[in-house]
């Protein structure tokens, strides 16, 4: 009996170590700078966590005051905070993520509640079945659904991954695509190239994925995506190097010693407003 127990015990043990290690900054040790997290303002942490945990399997998590929710590669920060807008209309019009299956991941969020607006997100010569797209030139399937404060989540098919969802992508929007796309080359040291017909450039772990705006997008700071974040390597001398080309600092290098991290903030020259991290890999 107590051996039996013992199994028992052991495999829940191994179960939830393997739930908590596939949530995780992986691409971290893949190189220099990657991408670490989203954070939000929120009206309610409690709705949030009903579509990131709740209807997408995310894995919530306490740093400091700071509720999280984790995933592979990305962790979702959540802070209480009324937005003043949604993405759609910011320079992050939206997020990305991979899953074996769009259709299966559609279905469980129409079935918790939540829009789908793909029709609406696509051109109409674009072929959208039952709230599904095929792209053609990639031979993949994308919908978009609306998560709770207006954030515009993107989700893309990737048929052979065996994971339920992992981060796939970053969608920025800007009246100066061209200058955007170098700004996060040079700064990030990111490889340039193309995501089907969209401009984009890639990092370990994600894609920087670029479409051009008529019109100038606003900045993110205050709106529900309020900043996105790069994990770095080395980031005071990162930051160091930064300056010394000319980067002006928000909120410049600082250690929190009680949370084993490092910080830094600017804004990225279209307004994006950028947090970079070190340590949170260590999450």
């Amino acid at each position: 009996m107590h051996s039996a127990m013992t199994v028992i015990l052991l495999g829940l043990f191994c179960l939830a170590f393997a739930s908590i290690s596939s949530a995780q900054l992986t691409s971290a040790k893949d190189g220099p700078v990657v991408y670490g997290h989203h954070h939000l303002n929120v009206t309610s942490i409690e709705t949030q966590n009903q579509f990131w945990v709740n209807t997408l399997g995310g894995e919530p998590a306490v740093l400091g005051n700071s509720e999280i929710v984790k995933f592979p590669n990305v962790l979702v920060f959540m802070r209480e905070q009324t937005p003043t807008d949604g993405t759609i209309g910011s320079t992050v019009n939206h997020i990305g993520f991979w899953v074996p299956s769009v259709r299966a991941i559609i279905d469980t969020i129409k079935a918790a509640g939540y829009p789908i607006i793909t029709r609406a997100e696509l051109p109409a010569s674009q072929e959208v079945v039952d709230d599904l797209a095929y792209i053609a030139d990639q031979d993949t399937y994308i919908a978009y659904a609306m998560a709770p404060d207006n954030i515009k989540v993107e989700f893309v098919e990737n048929r052979t991954q065996t994971i339920p969802l992992t981060l796939h992508h970053i969608h920025f929007y800007s009246h100066q695509l061209d200058a955007m796309k170098a700004w996060y080359v040079q700064t990030f040291n990111a490889i340039p190239g193309m995501r089907g017909s969209f401009e984009a450039a890639d990092l370990p772990g994600v894609n920087l994925t670029f479409s051009s705006s008529s019109t100038p997008s606003e900045g993110t700071k205050g709106r529900s995506l309020d900043h996105i974040g790069f994990e770095v390597d080395d980031l005071k001398n990162f930051c160091q190097r930064l300056e010394s080309q000319g980067v002006k600092f928000d909120r410049p290098y600082r250690e929190i010693p009680g949370l084993g991290i490092g910080v830094a903030f600017l804004t990225d020259p279209f307004g994006t407003y950028i947090e970079l991290t070190e340590g949170l890999d260590k999450l």
